[in-house]
């Protein structure tokens, strides 16, 4: 929601048109992070005629301040949900940035690499606001995802599977 949208805008702002349709999945409580998406993706479509995306809702995973017994029954509600949509959508690319949302987003798609029915690269930026720790997500994300990128060297040093490139949102 809100700063994870807005980082996640930026980079999608660097990619070409070859990247689409753009598949964005959100949490269903998040209410802000569409109008963000709608107008990001308006601006795009006066550069890019044929520019495409869809926007899908899942369960929140995890509230903030939930417990975290509480919170495995929720995430593994959320995979649930998100299987079947992420088989539907068969992505080649998924492109996180940290919400609890993308962690079932992840997994589901790993269960399809898994099951050999779909191989989608998984692309986790943490957040520029994590200098020395991970996120929950970046935690959970680092052993999974193909690439794991960190916007601070600290992080890099800790995390030696990590990809620093600077700052890039």
């Amino acid at each position: 929601t809100g700063g994870h949208t807005t980082e996640i805008l930026r980079l999608l702002s660097c990619l070409s048109e070859s990247y689409s349709p753009r598949h964005y999945i959100l949490a269903d409580s998040d209410k802000m992070s569409e109008a963000k998406i709608r107008s990001f993706e308006q601006k795009r479509s006066e550069t890019f005629s044929d520019s495409q995306f869809t926007l899908d809702r899942i369960p929140r995973s995890r509230e903030v301040r939930q417990s975290w017994t509480s919170s495995v029954v929720t995430t593994l509600y959320s995979i649930l949900y998100s299987l079947p949509l992420t088989y539907k959508l068969k992505p080649d690319l998924i492109l996180c940035n940290g919400p609890g949302t993308c962690v079932p987003v992840c997994i589901s798609a790993l269960l399809l690499r898994l099951l050999r029915i779909k191989r989608a690269i998984i692309v986790y930026v943490e957040s520029i606001c994590r200098v020395e720790t991970l996120s929950l997500s970046g935690k959970i994300l680092y052993y999974f995802s193909d690439y794991f990128i960190v916007q601070w060297p600290e992080l890099k040093q800790k995390y030696p599977k990590s990809v620093y490139l600077g700052r890039i949102v």
